[in-house]
């Protein structure tokens, strides 16, 4: 507006110039002042926008120093995102190996601890079967002690023989050639055993006869099979006559076909030709033994 009051000014001022100088010249010197003061306030003005222009291109230096500040700081910021990221990748590639390891420590674990068990239970079982072999040789040798003198009479044995406790006696001095009938000396000494035994508790026995190879055949034993089962039947029955219970004993005959020695001499064949009282074993204090009744039991069932 003001400008436009200079340019009205000017205006007037160059038609007074060019007007008859009739024209008063009190007006031409108002003329003049209010162009003066128009145009000093102008450039007041000019001055004052050239000073805002000036400060700001300041702000604008200042504004751009702050930016490439910014700018510094954020490719700092950058730097450091990235850094930190690939930190953070390294941490979880250790946490995965991490977690890897422990993976294999507790499998590791596992197995150290399953191995343990295995060794604690055949700890136990060796344990237990130590228990057992000891129950047996003290068994044995409780048997050795209660048949002392008629072992150091020559009248019997006492073996191991597959596993088992047996009595030997030899069936020359218990039985004349071809016969199943107990000589006195015969029947005083099974007399002897049948109360030893029968005073051992909780077990069971099998009288078992063997021969040696040497042939009969009589209307009686037609072979040697009946000759063996006719001395285990009578040697069975004294034993029962003399206190043994009738369902602690059996009989069983083997003929020849388990000589305990070479029947090519006579001292072989006088070896096989014996009585064995086996001390059946207590399946019950076998491995197994609960599993087998279980079997059986469902086995009977079934049927």
């Amino acid at each position: 507006m003001k400008t436009n009051r200079f340019l009205t000014c000017l205006s007037a001022l160059l038609m007074l110039l060019t007007a008859p100088s009739c024209v008063l010249k009190s007006t031409h010197e108002a003329l003049q002042k209010e162009y003066a003061d128009t145009k000093q306030e102008l450039e007041s003005q000019n001055q004052g926008l050239r000073d805002d222009i000036s400060k700001l291109k300041a702000e604008a230096e200042e504004l751009g120093k702050q930016i490439s500040g910014l700018e510094d700081s954020l490719a700092k910021v950058k730097a450091e995102k990235a850094a930190l990221e690939s930190e953070k990748a390294a941490l979880e590639a250790d946490k995965a190996a991490l977690e890897l390891e422990k993976s294999t420590m507790l499998s590791n674990t596992k197995q150290l601890q399953a191995s343990i068990e295995e060794m604690q239970a055949a700890l136990a079982d060796l344990s237990r079967r130590k228990a057992e072999a000891d129950a047996r040789i003290a068994e044995f040798k409780s048997l050795l002690a209660r048949f002392k003198s008629l072992i150091d009479a020559g009248k019997l044995k006492v073996q191991i023989v597959d596993g088992r406790m047996v009595v030997v006696l030899a069936s020359d001095v218990l039985f004349a050639s071809g016969s199943a009938n107990l000589s006195r000396d015969g029947k005083a000494a099974i007399a002897e055993v049948a109360v030893l035994l029968a005073d051992i508790p909780d077990r069971k026995f099998q009288i078992e006869g063997h021969t040696d190879n040497v042939p009969i055949h009589t209307a009686v034993y037609p072979s040697n099979w009946e000759l063996a089962s006719a001395r285990a039947l009578t040697v069975l029955k004294t034993m029962v006559d003399n206190g043994m219970a009738a369902d602690r004993i059996s009989a069983a005959s083997f003929g020849d076909s388990k000589p305990a020695a070479d029947n090519d001499t006579p001292e072989g064949k006088a070896a096989n030709r014996r009585i064995e009282i086996v001390v059946t074993p207590d399946l019950s204090t076998l491995p197994g033994f609960d599993e087998l009744n279980r079997v059986s039991s469902d086995s009977a069932t079934s049927t």
